[in-house]
């Protein structure tokens, strides 16, 4: 019996509440209800990535599980949970958002592909993109049949071909660049040849999803598809011709150093709006048009890396998360029981790991790849990621997949990227250079007039003026020409870090890639050192690397090691405000000072600013400083002098050495007391140096020599106070001598020893820069390797450091 009944469909969600106070339930409203979702997705993904930081894997996985999570596998479940935060009627907002934040990411995924970079694809990266997409597309033409025979009698057979090998034969271009960059082989030969050959996989997969997308949207007719397809072809030859000239006037009125005026990016972007609607309208996705766009953005200049920082954060970091939820949400992993739904997602994984591997490892072999290279290039290869779910999200939308078949995808494509990182740190372990032996590890040396070689780094642009002074400070005679200096820009590689930037400041054998010749680099930085190379006798290379913080020191020690230098100088954690205290810029850098104190290949600086020579570069002629150098004893107070010994050969430059020794009477006195710490090597050593440091002193008008004669610490310090109107202090770290104990005491900051922290501290008043000294030695030992040990353990930051 028929029933007259009619059904009232429930009103449209209004955008926001009265509040609580007048009887709304925040939740029954679109805008409060997407705030709290947007929150749970971001709160929930960051926390899965922090836990899964240790295994390195790229964010996608932990998003990809995160909308798992939310959706009906698992908290779903509880279906209070699911009508409360994601009703049915919300579902719209969200995938809406979801889909806008995600055409501004295939606005800069196309921003990544650089058509010049893909046009000089060697041969053998092209017969492997090929292989990567050929075979595994074929298989997934196979599989298909398996599914239909199965779980999806009732879809299409033309669509779920097309989407199945298009599934399995993706590789995702940008999540590979992370990986790549998180394990140092972004640019190293088989990093090179992967980064090639998944950027023209990247764009035969797009071409065949299209295709895929425009069958699959014809139900009538295959006259429509063609009409579809023909469409979008258009659509680009139309872009091709028309957008690049407008891009590159923008770029040409974007001038390097100043910011992209506003109105270049607003159109821009509304211009990538505009080609998601054309290609939305002809049946496409609103996907391709902006994808097609970041594609035909110009590389060279600042504009498309201003795009990328205006965009980037936004949607990486809070609308692309929804799309994964959005994905979770339709993924119900629950759906796959019985023997033969569990057998159907072995076939998909195993299918999509051999077609990929296998394809990729047979050719790399035949163009001569090493077998362990050829293998750890099919791994990389079978990376999937967030383009693997738009292809999986699309096929579902259009009925090609049903929600079993796209539950098992979507696991397959968790998996096949999970295994990546830990196969290929499992089967490829690239020789590390070997440790060279080099003789200047130490600027203190026997052969005074030979090249001293310095590794300068920094993270800001706040310390590029000192660093340029102690430069000019450091480059001895004018007639040597004796100094060389590289200047590293240490980048950390963060979450935000996009491909485009990791590419374009790639590294080279997995160090950091140096300039060579004269070619014009964009980056101010680098363009404040390249000025000083012109107007001074200094050779300079600037480099920029890209790193985790928890590995920046390999990159450090690694890069000092190949360009054999005698010194690292290394910016404190800290920089001093305008009322002169020091407040932490990150406390990050101080683990990586200490890391590369404790492995450093050489003797390390760290430069403790207080503004050497004030804001700008003082040219040789105006250069009038005063440098104080304290000598307790010990390799790392020799290697400080011998600093200062060489600043003084610049005519500017006046150094007072001041060399403290404990009244007699005291040590008589006090003999119980362990505080001669001196072996009879080196009193030896110490008594050797100052010798011949007296009589070069004796020669040489700009540098005055004074001993003085202290009883207990206080002495100490009211000595240094009477310095304190110099401009920069030479220290060593651990000073060595019979007053080192007492000193020792007032050590805040292991990494600066005892006396830096006192010249640093509140109760010390100067306006003094502070460069503290660790000499080289092959293995640090006792208190030298026990404070930075200490530091390690008690963590954090020392609230007088």
């Amino acid at each position: 019996m028929a029933s007259n009944a009619t059904v009232k469909c429930p009103p449209p969600m209004k955008a926001t509440s009265n509040g609580v106070f007048q009887g709304d339930d925040p939740l029954h409203f679109a805008l409060p209800l997407l705030i709290l979702q947007i929150c749970l997705v971001v709160v929930l993904t960051r926390v899965l990535a922090y836990l899964l930081r240790p295994l390195r894997q790229p964010r996608v996985i932990a998003e990809i599980i995160g909308g798992i999570i939310l959706g009906p596998s698992a908290l779903g479940r509880n279906k209070k949970y699911l009508n409360a935060v994601f009703p049915p009627r919300s579902l719209t907002v969200l995938d809406t958002l979801a889909n806008l934040g995600l055409l501004f990411f295939l606005f800069l995924v196309g921003l990544e592909l650089d058509l010049k970079s893909l046009r000089r694809t060697g041969k053998k990266a092209f017969n492997i993109a090929l292989a990567g997409i050929s075979f595994p597309f074929a298989l997934g033409i196979g599989t298909s049949f398996a599914f239909r025979a199965t779980i999806s009698e009732d879809v299409s057979q033309g669509p779920f071909l097309v989407f199945m090998g298009v599934a399995l034969s993706i590789t995702a271009f940008p999540v590979l660049a992370r990986i790549l960059a998180e394990l140092k082989l972004l640019t190293t030969d088989i990093g090179r040849m992967a980064m090639s050959a998944a950027a023209v996989n990247d764009v035969a997969a797009w071409i065949l999803l299209a295709l895929a997308i425009a069958l699959s949207g014809s139900g009538r007719s295959p006259i429509l598809s063609l009409w579809v397809f023909l469409c979008g072809i258009g659509f680009v030859i139309l872009c091709i011709f028309i957008i690049p000239p407008i891009f590159k006037w923008m770029a040409r009125h974007s001038s390097e150093g100043e910011s992209v005026d506003e109105v270049y990016v607003c159109a821009t972007l509304a211009a990538v709006l505009a080609a998601g609607l054309v290609t939305d309208t002809i049946g496409i996705h609103a996907l391709f048009g902006a994808f097609v766009l970041g594609v035909l953005v110009p590389k060279e200049g600042p504009f498309a890396g201003t795009l990328v920082e205006k965009v980037e954060d936004l949607v990486s970091g809070l609308f692309l998360p929804l799309y994964f939820v959005s994905s979770g949400l339709k993924t119900d992993v629950a759906t796959i029981r019985g023997a033969q739904s569990w057998g159907l997602l072995a076939l998909v994984i195993f299918t999509a790991c051999f077609g990929k591997i296998v394809g990729t490892v047979v050719v790399a072999r035949l163009c001569k790849v090493p077998t362990r290279e050829a293998l750890t290039l099919g791994f990389l290869m079978n990376t999937k990621g967030l383009v693997e779910l738009i292809v999986l999200n699309i096929g579902r939308d259009r009925g090609v997949l049903n929600d079993q078949a796209f539950a098992i995808m979507v696991l397959m494509a968790l998996v096949t990227t999970f295994i990546t990182t830990p196969t290929v740190m499992g089967i490829y372990k690239p020789a590390r250079m070997a440790r060279s032996e080099y003789r200047h590890r130490t600027i203190q040396r026997k052969e005074a007039s030979s090249q001293l070689r310095l590794l300068t780094c920094f993270h800001s642009n706040r310390s590029i003026p000192t660093l340029i002074n102690l430069m000019e400070a450091s480059r001895g005679t004018v007639n040597r020409g004796r100094l060389r200096v590289y200047a590293m820009h240490l980048m950390e590689l963060s979450e935000r870090s996009s491909a485009i930037l990791m590419v374009h400041k790639a590294r080279k054998n997995g160090l950091p890639f140096w300039k060579k010749g004269q070619e014009n680099d964009p980056n101010h930085l680098v363009v404040a050192f390249e000025a000083f190379q012109q107007l001074c006798q200094v050779s300079i290379s600037p480099t920029t690397a890209i790193s985790p913080m928890s590995t920046m020191h390999e990159d450090i020690c690694t890069s000092a090691e190949s360009k054999r230098t005698a010194m690292i100088i290394l910016p404190f954690h800290m920089h001093q405000r305008l009322d002169g205290q020091f407040e932490t810029t990150r406390a990050e850098l101080r683990h990586v000072n200490r890391k590369v104190l404790e492995h450093a290949p050489c003797s390390v600086g760290i430069l403790v600013d207080r503004g050497l020579g004030g804001t700008a570069h003082v040219s040789a002629s105006n250069v009038d400083y005063t440098i104080t150098a304290m000598f307790f004893g010990g390799p790392d107070d020799r290697e400080a002098v011998s600093y200062g010994a060489v600043m003084a050969e610049h005519p500017g430059i006046t150094l007072n050495v001041v060399r403290f020794v404990i009244d007699p009477k005291v040590v008589e006195e006090s003999v119980q007391l362990d505080i001669d710490r001196f072996d009879p090597e080196t009193r030896s050593n110490n008594e050797e140096f100052i010798s011949e440091f007296k009589q070069k002193a004796s020669k040489d008008s700009s540098i005055t020599f004074k001993e003085v004669v202290v009883s207990n610490a206080d002495e100490v310090v009211d000595e240094i106070q009477t310095h304190n109107r110099c401009n920069l202090f030479l220290v060593g770290r651990i000073p060595e001598g019979q007053i080192f104990s007492s000193v020792n005491k007032r050590s805040e900051c292991p990494e600066l020893g005892p006396i830096a922290s006192m010249l640093i501290s509140q109760d010390f008043s100067t306006t003094a820069s502070v460069l503290v000294v660790q000499q080289y030695r092959r293995q640090l030992t006792g208190d030298s390797l026990t404070s930075l040990r200490e530091g390690e353990t008690k963590g954090g930051d020392y609230d007088s450091c």
